[in-house]
């Protein structure tokens, strides 16, 4: 049997993103179009079309990536919510190998204009290389780095961020057009989404939110890591929130506290969506990361040991757990909360009430809206205010 050719593996691809994800007519051309594996020379083609994130530069210095191919779904999800039409001006923050862009100049057509950017110079020329080789020499690329921009070529229909954002940077604000879209993967409270935002004025307004993670940008540090059980246990969070490892120093020597509820999930079914409806009424939520030692030596696992969400205040934790009491074969595992500290168990309560709440709308997703940090006051609508450096984020649920 002959191995399958480059259009086949790229089509069928396609039909498998389409058959677990709902994409634009526009999208799905320009997906099929594209030519990947000229993006990524040297790959063996049935991985350069497998739905997967590959390497293009590591980094010596930590365990993250300097730079990614995205996996092809979520690039397709993303390109979705970025609604690009003919003729747009579009700017994309993180260049990769150029295959983003390439899509991109797809979808604005012979009358639009892409500019990719990357901080990394290896980064650009690979970019560059690769859209002449596979027919785009017209996709600007420039080595700039990513929180500025390009002001130069402002304004921008589109603007799209393929590298994880804490903060949206104040020079975007200038370079996008009133009524222009935003998409990025936007970090807050230990979680990920790509949001898709309008701008409204001096307002950026989302339609949609979507469970992603990407290579953080370079030059946001807004997030902190608080080290517990002698580095066994890492709590992540926002710089604007009070957590202190030395409060929190003999937490896993206190007895732990357990509340479970009537909520499940079957085996296969995501909870993330528990974590975002968390962050829009409650300040203390962050994420937890336990090892493998730490379980070891009697902390009660994680439901997700890499990344659970956390309720912290002052010496008290609290975070998600679950069972598998197989009471319910569609639906095994029964969520619940461990709280340690003084005031674990009133954490632990006030998780449960999340998850309750959680459970009896699955699919609710909360709007946010972006305010400028600078200049005057705005008059916020009513829901929960996250203060970032660059801007005021307000989440709520209708």
């Amino acid at each position: 049997m002959n191995a399958p050719t480059t259009d086949e593996l790229r089509h069928q691809l396609v039909n498998d993103i389409t058959a677990q994800t709902k994409l634009s007519p526009a999208v799905e051309r320009a997906l099929r179009t594209v030519r990947r594996e000229q993006h990524l020379p040297g790959l063996d083609p049935a991985a350069a079309y497998a739905d997967k994130a590959i390497v293009i530069k590591e980094n010596p210095a930590g365990p993250l990536a300097l730079s990614c191919a995205s996996v092809p779904s979520v690039v397709a999800m993303m390109l979705t919510q970025l609604d690009v039409r003919p003729g747009d001006r579009v700017l994309e923050i993180g260049a990769g190998t150029g295959y983003n862009a390439a899509l991109l100049a797809e979808l604005t057509g012979p009358d639009g204009q892409v500019t990719t950017i990357d901080i990394d110079s290896d980064v650009t020329v690979h970019a560059r290389t690769a859209l002449d080789r596979s027919g785009y020499p017209h996709v600007q690329v420039m080595q700039r780095d990513g929180l500025q921009g390009v002001p130069e070529h402002a304004p921008y229909d589109r603007l799209i961020a393929t590298v994880g954002m804490w903060d949206i940077p104040a020079p975007w604000w200038q370079q996008l057009a009133d009524g222009g879209r935003l998409v990025l993967p936007l970090r807050w409270r230990g979680q990920t989404r790509s949001v898709a935002l309008t701008r409204h004025g001096d307002t950026l307004v989302s339609d949609g939110m979507e469970l992603c993670g990407f290579v953080p940008v370079i030059g946001q540090d807004g997030e902190r890591t608080a080290e517990l059980a002698d580095g066994t246990v890492r709590v992540h969070h926002d710089q604007d929130q009070q957590v202190s490892a030395d409060d929190l120093t003999e937490v896993f020597s206190t007895p732990p506290v357990e509340i479970w509820t009537d909520a499940r999930v079957g085996t296969q079914e995501p909870f993330d969506g528990l974590w975002l409806r968390v962050t829009a009424f409650d300040d203390t939520v962050c994420r937890l990361e336990a090892t493998r030692q730490a379980m070891d030596n009697g902390v009660r696992r994680p439901v997700i040991p890499a990344r659970s969400p956390a309720l912290i205040s002052g010496s008290s934790l609290a975070y998600l757990i679950a069972e598998r009491d197989d009471l319910d074969p569609e639906r095994p595992a029964r969520l619940g909360a461990v709280g340690y500290g003084t005031d674990g168990a009133e954490l632990a309560r006030a998780l449960i009430a999340h998850i309750t709440a959680w459970s009896a709308d699955r699919l609710a997703v909360p709007r946010m809206s972006v305010f400028p940090a600078a200049g005057l006051e705005p008059d916020l609508p009513e829901g929960h205010v996250i203060n970032k450096q660059d801007s005021r984020i307000v989440l709520a649920y209708e």
